[in-house]
C-alpha cells in the first residue's frame, strides 16, 4: 500500500471514536488506532505494525476478557475469515463492557478486510441498568398506589357519601320543617362533610406510598467523578438568573456505595440550595476524604434553616417556616429521603447554617460502606419511610 494511502487509512482509524484494528486476508495487521491500544494497554507488548501477524494480538487481547465470558459471540480467537457483520458485548476483568463489532470489508465479492471496532460501553450499561431499576421501583410503587387509593376511596368515601345523603334527606321538606337552628347544624354537617372529602381527594393525589425497604446495589464510587457529574447536571437544568456554584473536591480512595441513589442525594441538595438560595447567591459544594470517611458538604447563601427546625425538616412532610411563609414550592419529601439514603450507607446526613444567612448540609460516608449484613436489605429509618417510596426526589425543607 502506497505511503499516502496508508497515511490516510491511519488517519480514518484514528477519528473513530472507538478502539478498531484492520486486519488483512490472511490475519495479519493493517492497522490499529491509538485507542485499541490504550484500551488493551499493548504499548510495547506486541508488533502492530503493518504485516505483523494477528495471532500475537489475540492472547492480549483476550487477557483482559472476564473469566468464564460464554456470551453471544464470544470468541475462541480474533481471527475472523467470516463474512458476515458480528457484535458482542464482552465484560472484561476490570469491570469494563466493551461492545466488539466485526465488518468485513468488500469489493464486489472480494473480501478485502475486516475491520473490527471495540468501543466502551460501561457508562451506557450503568445507565441502562439504573433506568431498568428505576422503572422496576416506579411499576411497584404504582401498583401500591392503585391498591391504597381503591381502599381508601372505599373505606373514607362510602361513609362520608351516606352522610352526605342523610343530609340531603334531612334537609327535604317532605321529611318535616326544621328550625333555623336544626338547619344551621344541618348546614356544618354537609358544610365539612363536603370540606373532608376534598381533604381525602387531595390527600390521595399528593400521598406518596411508603417503602418497606429500599433497594441498594454497592460498588465502587468515584466521588469527585460523582460530584462533578451532579454539578454539572445541575448547571444544564438551571433556568432563568442563576446562582453562582463552585465545586472543591480533594482526591481520595473509591467509596462503597450505591452511585444511583448518592446522586439522587446530592441532587436533592443542590436543587434545595438553589431554589432557596436568590439570583446572584452562591453555592459551594466541598469534599475531602477524613479518617475513614469522605466529608461532602453543600452549603449555600440562601434564607436559612431555623436552628429549631435543623432536625424536623428530615421528617417526611415537614417543612420550615420561612419556606412555608415564603411560598417556595415543595412537599417535605426530599430531605427525608436523602437522609435514608445515606443512613443505609452506614453515614449521616446533618443540617446546619444560620437563618437567613445560607443553610449547610453535611454528608458523612464510611468509605467501606455500611456493614455488610446492612448493605444485603436495611429497611428506612422511622423518620423517613413514608417517604422512601419517592426515593430520588428533589423537594424538601430549606436547603
Amino acid at each position: 500500500m502506497p505511503s499516502e494511502d496508508r497515511d490516510r487509512l491511519q488517519a480514518l482509524l484514528e477519528a473513530l471514536p472507538a478502539g478498531a484494528v484492520l486486519q488483512g486476508p490472511a490475519d495479519e495487521v493493517l492497522a490499529v488506532n491509538t485507542k485499541f491500544v490504550h484500551m488493551f494497554d499493548l504499548a510495547g507488548r506486541v508488533d502492530l505494525s503493518p504485516g505483523s501477524p494477528m495471532r500475537a494480538v489475540v492472547p492480549l487481547v483476550q487477557a483482559f476478557f472476564a473469566p468464564g465470558h460464554t456470551g453471544p459471540g464470544a470468541p475462541d480467537r480474533l481471527q475472523t475469515r467470516g463474512h458476515v457483520h458480528r457484535t458482542a458485548e464482552i465484560p472484561l476483568v476490570d469491570g469494563r463492557i466493551i461492545r466488539r463489532e466485526v465488518e468485513p470489508l468488500r469489493h464486489g465479492s472480494v473480501s478485502l478486510c475486516s475491520l473490527w471496532v471495540f468501543q466502551d460501553i460501561t457508562e451506557r450499561k450503568r445507565r441502562e441498568h439504573d433506568l431498568e431499576r428505576d422503572n422496576r421501583a416506579l411499576t411497584e410503587l404504582a401498583r401500591q398506589r392503585n391498591a391504597f387509593t381503591a381502599a381508601a376511596s372505599h373505606e373514607l368515601r362510602t361513609p362520608l357519601t351516606s352522610i352526605l345523603s342523610f343530609c340531603e334527606l334531612l334537609a327535604d321538606p317532605a321529611f318535616g320543617t326544621l328550625t333555623a337552628d336544626q338547619r344551621s347544624f344541618l348546614d356544618a354537617v354537609h358544610r365539612n362533610a363536603d370540606r373532608m372529602q376534598r381533604v381525602i381527594a387531595d390527600l390521595l393525589l399528593t400521598t406518596r406510598m411508603r417503602a418497606a425497604a429500599l433497594e441498594l446495589e454497592f460498588g465502587a464510587v468515584d466521588v469527585p467523578g460523582m460530584l462533578q457529574e451532579a454539578v454539572l447536571d445541575r448547571l444544564a437544568t438551571a433556568k432563568g438568573p442563576g446562582v453562582f456554584t463552585v465545586l472543591e473536591c480533594a482526591p481520595g480512595p473509591a467509596l462503597r456505595g450505591d452511585r444511583h441513589r448518592l446522586q439522587h442525594v446530592l441532587a436533592n441538595l443542590l436543587e434545595n440550595a438553589a431554589k432557596f438560595t436568590p439570583p446572584e447567591g452562591r453555592i459551594t459544594v466541598t469534599a475531602v476524604p477524613r479518617d475513614a470517611f469522605w466529608e461532602i458538604e453543600v452549603a449555600d447563601t440562601g434564607i436559612g434553616i431555623p436552628e429549631k427546625y435543623r432536625e424536623e425538616i428530615f421528617t417526611g412532610f415537614v417543612r420550615a417556616p420561612n419556606a412555608e411563609d415564603g411560598g417556595y414550592p415543595g412537599t417535605g419529601l426530599g430531605l427525608a429521603i436523602s437522609r435514608t439514603v445515606v443512613q443505609l450507607h452506614g453515614g449521616t446526613l446533618t443540617a446546619g447554617g444560620a437563618e437567613g444567612e445560607g443553610a449547610v448540609f453535611l454528608i458523612r460516608l464510611p468509605v467501606e460502606g455500611p456493614p455488610v449484613a446492612d448493605a444485603e436489605g436495611t429497611a428506612p429509618s422511622e423518620g423517613a419511610d413514608e417517604s422512601a417510596a419517592a426515593a430520588g426526589g428533589a423537594e424538601g425543607a430549606p436547603a
